[in-house]
């Protein structure tokens, strides 16, 4: 199974406990994937304790630091996408670096994205 790299929504499907996702996750998890979450993902979802479902989420995710190399891609991939939103674009380029599936709550905006790096990410959407 190739990589996986959730986006804020993905956070969030936790955290409201959707069960579909949860289902997903553990799955992933069964098959010895372990998400990627990039730290900017984090910090949009995080609006301070108790959040629970995140919080579990992430014991089996490896929250990941960007680097000068990712933020510079991501910067490219905005101007090309015409697109000021930052954290889609890492979670594109993170993804992309990683030959990984975004598992995503906004297809257009992260598949116009992946489309400016050449679109041959995989979306599945929560």
């Amino acid at each position: 199974m190739a990589g996986i790299v959730y986006d804020t929504g993905a956070l969030l499907a936790a955290e409201r406990r959707d069960v579909r996702f949860l289902a997903m996750h553990a799955e992933f998890l069964r098959a010895g994937v372990h998400p990627v979450v990039p730290v900017v993902v984090l910090a949009q979802a995080w609006r301070g304790g108790p959040q629970d479902g995140i919080s579990r989420l992430l014991k089996g995710c490896q929250v990941r630091a960007d680097d000068e190399r990712t933020g510079r891609t991501a910067g490219v991939v905005c101007g090309m996408a015409g697109s000021s939103d930052v954290v889609d674009a890492l979670v594109v380029t993170t993804a992309a670096l990683l030959g990984a599936v975004v598992v995503t709550s906004d297809p257009d905006d992260i598949g116009r994205l992946s489309d400016a790096l050449g679109g041959a990410l995989e979306l599945v959407t929560v």
